[in-house]
């Protein structure tokens, strides 16, 4: 039911030539308040070590799957600029045995480490199953307080392992989707998200958990803990997550008064007809864009892809060139109801590459004729300040700088000299 990948995936032209032409400038673009030294170093104040890399991991894996019930899924990751890959998942589309019929899918986000992370992607199903209230004859209020019991379940044993082998600090949040035959239960703790579309709008978004949000504050304070720099502490930029045992020690207090809490919101939606998509991602797509955008993003692609890891791969390539310094990982899970491939879509895809490219052409033909041979920045700001009719909704120019580089060395090919491209001996 599910295939998996994860191999040499090329990094785009557009970044080697960055990151080799303009190294520093582009550390300073990415990477904004460090400072780069002389010799290409990042300086950190205090000799930190720096949470992010001198040039990306673009490698990306994907996985994709179906389910016999009508579901089809894929996922994409990437660590990009940070420093190590922290983020893990689910995709199970069939539960098995009496489950068959239900999937389970979660995102997992670790911070200050990856063994939360990874350590709740190996388990926390088997907590949740644990607690009896996942059957085949479903009793939703059973299901919530399965999914909640199986967090805490979770929380409680990875505490009692922190304080007995001397796990190092961190935690994780998590997104996670249980999907039956009849609902969809989300849960949400801490700053990932999902967002379900239906009928072309979002429909069902979790609430980010944030130390500055009244709620959390109020908790936060009360507990002992301060919000500073809109963070715990100082430190920590989510309220809730499982793992952070360093901020649930407060042992007169249950553990949905701590500092940070392991308790998720879980939202429960009758499934309809009219269910296109759920999306499962961190905040490293998140903080690049909006769900509204996003959701419009994904119904715009799945019209034109009918690779649905393709299109978690354009979601990936859009946060990094909107400038995600974060891991990036999403799922995507299309109900029988998710937009198809549409000869229009299509058409008018091809139509606004073509645009793309005479563009592209124009601005080589114009800055030869002043004796100048444009560089692939001048051409990105050129496409970023004109107005392009027919581009992706929610991705603007950015979701197309793909085709914006491949017209670019298409013109750089087509315009070198005979004696560069090996033509010359023909002249001889």
């Amino acid at each position: 039911m599910r295939t998996a990948r994860k191999g040499n995936v090329e990094v785009p032209a557009f970044v080697r030539q960055l990151v080799k032409g303009t190294e520093k400038m582009v550390s300073s673009f990415f990477k904004g308040s460090r400072v780069v030294g002389e010799e290409g170093e990042a300086v950190e104040e205090g000799a930190i070590p720096s949470p992010y890399l001198e040039r990306p991991i673009l490698e990306k894996h994907t996985e994709q799957g179906w389910s016999k019930w009508g579901i089809a899924y894929a996922l994409a990751s990437v660590q990009g600029w940070r420093a190590n890959m922290e983020d893990a998942h689910n995709c199970i589309p069939e539960m098995g045995a009496e489950l068959d019929a239900w999937g389970f899918f979660a995102v997992y986000d670790g911070h200050a480490g990856n063994t939360v992370a990874h350590y709740c992607a190996r388990n926390l199903l088997d907590h949740i199953m644990a607690t009896g209230a996942i059957k085949r004859v479903e009793n939703k209020e059973q299901v919530k307080e399965g999914i909640r019991e199986g967090f805490f379940s979770i929380d409680r044993h990875m505490h009692a392992m922190a304080r007995s082998e001397g796990w190092d600090r961190g935690g994780s949040t998590v997104v996670a989707a249980m999907i039956s035959p009849h609902r969809l239960y989300i849960a949400n703790c801490g700053d990932s998200r999902a967002v379900l579309c239906r009928d072309g709008r979002v429909y069902v978004q979790t609430e980010d958990h944030k130390p500055f949000n009244p709620h959390e504050m109020e908790r936060i304070q009360n507990a002992g803990g301060t919000v500073t720099l809109q963070r715990i502490n100082g430190s920590l930029a989510v309220s809730r997550a499982l793992g952070d045992f360093s901020y649930k020690e407060a042992e007169w207090r249950v553990p949905t008064e701590q500092m940070v809490s392991p308790d998720p919101d879980i939202y429960e939606v009758e499934r309809s007809p009219a269910d296109e998509f759920l999306l499962l991602a961190c905040d490293g797509v998140w903080d690049m864009i909006g769900s509204e955008e996003l959701c419009s993003f994904v119904r715009n692609r799945l019209q034109v892809c009918t690779d649905l890891s393709e299109v978690c791969t354009q979601v990936v390539d859009l946060c990094l060139y909107k400038g995600s310094l974060d891991n990036i990982t999403v799922i995507l899970i299309c109900f029988p109801g998710a937009p198809k491939v549409s000869p229009a879509a299509l058409q008018q895809e091809a139509e606004l590459e073509d645009l793309i490219e005479s563009k592209v052409a124009d601005i080589f033909e114009d800055q030869r004729a002043r004796g100048q041979e444009p560089d692939l920045l001048f051409v990105l700001n050129c496409l970023a300040s004109a107005t392009i009719p027919g581009l992706p909704p929610g991705g603007d120019i950015t979701s197309k700088r793909n085709c914006i580089i491949s017209a670019y060395y298409k013109q750089k090919e087509a315009n070198r000299p005979q004696t560069e491209s090996g033509s010359s001996t023909f002249l001889h």
